[in-house]
């Protein structure tokens, strides 16, 4: 492989993982304002945090901590 090469993959798994950042975020002010939270409320950052989480973790392919 070349440099370039190189530097081309890294520039678009770099951009790649920003835009996968960002649709994680708005799907979840989406499920949070969905519910009937307002934005700048505890309740809707509370909403906000856990659904970040459980997207990250669906996406990741792990499993969430049971509460068992």
């Amino acid at each position: 492989m070349t440099t370039k090469m190189i530097i081309a993959g890294l520039a678009f798994a770099s951009t790649f993982g920003l835009s996968a950042c960002g649709t994680v975020q708005s799907a979840a002010q989406a499920d949070c304002t969905a519910v009937g939270l307002r934005v700048g409320t505890p309740d809707y950052e509370a909403c906000f945090k856990a659904r970040v989480r459980e997207r990250e973790m669906d996406y990741s392919n792990t499993f969430l901590p049971s509460s068992n």
